[in-house]
Formats: C-alpha cells, sequence, structure tokens
C-alpha cells in the first residue's frame, strides 16, 4: 500500500523541523554569551580558564546545530538558501568567519609553542561570542521586515543593494532583535557559568552581571515584539501565491494560531522564570528554565514567519518575489524522503542527552584546571 502524503503536508513538516531546530541552535548559544564574557567578568586568569572550559566543552554542540540547521535549510526549501545565502552573502560569510575562528580558537589556545598567544584566541572567541549571535539575529528579523532581491522566473536572484545583505543592520527593528539575541545568549552563558562552576566568586559576578543583560534582554526584546505586532505584513494568497501587505499581519497569526501563541508565550514565561529563579532564589538550575524557553519562543516566532500564508522571506522590493514555504520548497519526493530520514533524529537527540550528561558529570573547578593538561 503506498503512503499517501500531499507535498502541502512535507513542506509544513519541515519548517517545523527547520524552526525547532532554530530554536535549539539560540538556546545552545549559551557558548557564544559566555564567550562574549571572558573579558570582563572573571577576576584572574584561573577563572577566565574555568569560562573558556565550561564553554569548551558545549562549543561543539552549537556549532553541529548551526550545521544541521543550514543544511535542513538548504535541502528542504533550497529557493531560500539560494536568495539568502546567494545574495545577502557578505552577512553570512561574516557568520561563517566568526564560528570558524572559534573553532580555531579552542584548538589552539593552550597548545604548547603557541605563537600568537593566549589573548588572540580570547579574542577570536571573543568576537565569534558577540558577532554570532548579533549577525544570526539580524538576519533573521528580515523574514520579518523584508529585504531588497528580485527572483525571475528562471529562479535567478538579483540582489537590489551594493551591500549584499550588510543593509540589514540599517534598520533598527533588525538590530534590536540581533541585539536581543546577543543578550539572551549572554543571560543563558551565565545561567550556564552559575550551574556549572564551582566558584563562589565566580557564580557571585555571575549573579550580578545577570541582571544588567536580562534588563538589556527585555528592553531590545519588547521594542521588537511590540513593533511586530503592529506593523505590517506579508501576507500570501494560499490559492494563487499573490503576497500583499496586511495590517497587523504577525498578530493576526497568533491570534489564528492559538497554539503557536501559547508556544511562544510559555517561552517567554520560562526564560522571565529562569531568570527570576536564579536572581531571587539563589537557584542554579535557572538555565534549564531559560534554555526550554528560548527554544519554544524561537520556535513560535518562526512558526508565526511562515504558517497561516506568510511569506517567511519576504521582499520589499519585488513583493511577488518573495518567499513562502510553498514556492520555496524542494520536490515532493525530496520532501519525502528526507522525512523518513528525519525519524533518525530522536535517536540523535538521545545520544546528544547521553553525551551531554557524560560531559557535565562534574561542576569545573580551580583544582581540575590547574590540574589539567588538556584543559583549552
Amino acid at each position: 500500500m503506498t503512503l499517501m502524503i500531499s507535498h502541502l503536508f512535507l513542506q509544513h513538516y519541515w519548517w517545523i523541523i527547520v524552526s525547532l531546530l532554530a530554536g535549539i541552535l539560540v538556546f545552545l548559544m549559551f557558548v557564544q554569551g559566555g564567550q562574549s564574557m571572558i573579558f570582563t567578568l572573571p577576576k584572574s586568569d584561573i577563572q577566565k580558564k574555568m569560562i573558556v572550559n565550561a564553554m569548551g566543552r558545549k562549543w561543539e554542540f552549537t556549532f553541529t546545530t548551526l550545521v544541521t540547521f543550514g543544511g535542513a535549510f538548504f535541502a528542504s526549501f533550497p529557493l531560500f538558501y539560494a536568495s539568502s545565502f546567494g545574495g545577502a552573502y557578505w552577512v553570512w560569510i561574516a557568520i561563517l568567519f566568526s564560528f570558524s575562528i572559534q573553532a580555531v580558537a579552542f584548538e589552539y589556545r593552550s597548545k604548547p609553542g603557541n605563537v600568537f598567544g593566549q589573548k588572540t584566541f580570547d579574542s577570536f572567541l571573543f568576537v565569534n561570542g558577540s558577532l554570532g549571535p548579533l549577525l544570526i539575529g539580524t538576519a533573521v528579523a528580515t523574514f520579518f521586515t523584508g529585504s531588497r532581491f528580485s527572483i525571475n522566473d528562471m529562479n535567478q536572484v538579483q540582489w537590489q543593494t551594493a551591500w549584499y545583505g550588510l543593509e540589514a543592520v540599517l534598520n533598527v527593528r533588525n538590530v534590536a532583535l540581533g541585539l536581543a539575541v546577543l543578550f539572551l545568549s549572554r543571560v543563558n552563558g551565565l545561567l550556564y557559568i552559575i550551574n556549572s562552576i564551582d566558584s563562589d566568586e565566580l557564580v557571585q559576578a555571575s549573579r550580578k552581571s545577570l541582571v544588567i543583560n536580562s534588563l538589556i534582554f527585555l528592553v531590545f526584546f519588547l521594542f521588537f515584539a511590540v513593533t511586530l505586532l503592529v506593523s505590517k505584513g506579508f501576507a500570501a494568497d494560499p490559492a494563487t501565491g499573490t503576497v500583499t501587505m496586511e495590517k497587523f499581519k504577525y498578530l493576526h497569526n497568533f491570534l489564528q494560531m492559538p497554539i503557536v501563541l501559547l508556544l511562544f508565550l510559555a517561552g517567554v514565561l520560562a526564560v522571565l522564570y529562569g531568570i527570576g529563579v536564579s536572581v531571587f532564589s539563589k537557584s542554579t538550575c535557572g538555565i534549564w528554565y531559560t534554555g526550554a524557553g528560548s527554544v519554544l519562543a524561537v520556535f513560535g516566532l518562526f512558526l508565526c514567519a511562515g504558517f497561516n500564508g506568510t511569506a517567511f522571506y519576504p521582499s520589499v522590493y519585488d513583493l511577488q518575489s518573495s518567499l513562502t514555504i510553498q514556492n520555496s520548497s524542494s520536490s515532493l519526493f525530496t520532501l519525502k524522503t528526507m522525512m523518513f530520514v528525519s525519524f533518525l533524529i530522536p535517536f540523535v537527540l538521545a545520544y546528544i542527552f547521553y553525551a551531554w550528561k557524560a560531559i557535565s558529570n562534574t561542576s569545573i573547578t580551580e583544582t581540575e584546571m590547574n590540574a589539567d593538561d588538556h584543559a583549552y
């Protein structure tokens, strides 16, 4: 008996997978958040070493998730990949460059005969920690604000500015989301330090810094969220594919998809609870609440961008060049084949959970850092 699965179902299925990977990636960028504070948070070299090793034990999870996210997007929605990566390439080159120097830094920071010195590689970690989340958040914001490109009948992409994606930083809403992602990663980084490092002085400094970073995150996040809900959005007619501007489009999406709204609100509340329980009760488990909240909030935001007849990669230069999950996806055969492969994902997640637990069996201590010849 042949399994009958519609193309439309698979397009929605793969947007859900991509959205979930995006949420997981934002959570795992606590590594970048921790790296962004290695020059300001620690009061001594040994404390800096403890932070670097706390993040170093998890950096490969973030890097692998970033590659998986990009690969899933490419395979399921290749026209988006061609449009964004082929047009706004300076943004993506900057993002990939920042993650490349991170890998180099962790590999060579403490190697014997390091002719560049640790400060050089520490600077690499700082650049990745600051630039990576900022640019990723700014790039994702264009899902809601639009970009300047056109696509002809042969699916050839023409970018309409000489900045090839960098013009996104001229939009206040784009930068607001970029800064919100950056400071969320710093909040999660601080909470992970509190959870994984056995140092009263460093934990105390992290709790103090948590208050400031949380407030900054909330300012930029609320600005983006409010402007998103009151702004015009890019509506795509399900029957004809025609894209038009609709007032309060993203507010309508949330209201017309209550499950998505609940996911988004649950994520926001979980982030706030994780921050609050860490500030007011001195708990060390805040990272798990903010981590789960980060995944849910980003997941809901991506679903809002792609579902309910919405162009997830809109063009403000030519509205009809805007991309939807229908006009930018792979073929039915490709999506169906990939769906069967995706059934392996739970086993991969189980292995990641096992590896995470094995790496994090004990908290990082000053004694361990002084004795470990294989520390980063």
